[in-house]
């Protein structure tokens, strides 16, 4: 069980007056997450603002530097290039590599990817936002070879997400997969998917990926505010959870 930190994703500017757009600004809230309590990075590598996988190199060097023995990873959506060869052009390009990067089941070129990703080792963390994901994921001949699960739900209606999320659940146990769980939700859900990690023993991750609201529903600060309080609500005996 531990609490990654999600610090930038691909909200934009005007999401937060403190998203780390430029490395400067990531290493710096990188060092402030770790002092928080988060145990791993996922960071969205940016070129002047913009999310680009050309700039992973550069973004892992310095953070590597200011964060030694820190585990990151970096996203590998489609939409950050726009392209599949691109995609994958740009990730056979790295020479700094992350410790593992995530994967959309949801996207074409998903399996692609993942076989690229093992080929130049790094870990994969198998994005699956529907039980349609986990299948898919399921029907892959190296399903298995992924260093962990993350069940990422965007649905904004509680319940409806809580039941998606225990959908995949289900279907990857049903299937005997065995692999490490991180469990987030987006916006209205973040807190009650921490919770729900916390309940179930899995991993979770917080941050202005995924929300700027506190459990109270007060703007957090930062991302370290927000990495504070998931570490709390992690920390806190059964009785007060």
């Amino acid at each position: 069980m531990i609490v990654q930190a999600c610090i930038n994703g691909a909200r934009p500017s005007a999401f937060h007056p403190r998203l780390p757009l430029d490395i400067e600004a990531m290493v710096r809230d990188s060092l402030l997450a770790i002092a928080a309590g988060a145990a791993e990075l996922h960071v969205h590598p940016r070129t002047d603002g913009r999310e680009s996988l050309a700039a992973v190199d550069e973004t892992m060097l310095a953070l590597r530097r200011a964060c030694p023995g820190t585990f990151i990873g970096v996203s590998t959506g489609a939409w950050i290039e726009g392209d599949e060869a691109e995609t994958r052009r740009r990730i056979s390009e790295w020479r700094d590599l992350p410790d593992y990067a995530s994967v959309n089941l949801s996207e074409p070129d998903a399996p692609a990817v993942m076989a690229l990703l093992r080929e130049r080792g790094v870990g994969i963390e198998a994005g699956l936002a529907s039980v349609a994901d986990a299948e898919r994921l399921l029907s892959l001949p190296d399903h298995d070879r992924v260093l962990r699960i993350l069940i990422e739900i965007d649905e904004q209606n509680l319940s409806s997400a809580m039941a998606i999320a225990d959908g995949i659940a289900t279907t990857l146990a049903d299937a005997g997969l065995r692999r490490p769980i991180l469990l987030h939700g987006s916006d209205a859900t973040v807190w009650p998917f921490v919770a729900r990690a916390r309940e179930r023993r899995w991993s979770t991750r917080v941050g202005l990926e995924d929300g700027k609201h506190l459990p109270d529903g007060t703007v957090a600060e930062d991302n370290a505010a927000l990495v504070s309080a998931a570490v709390a609500i992690f920390r806190a005996p059964p009785s007060a959870a």
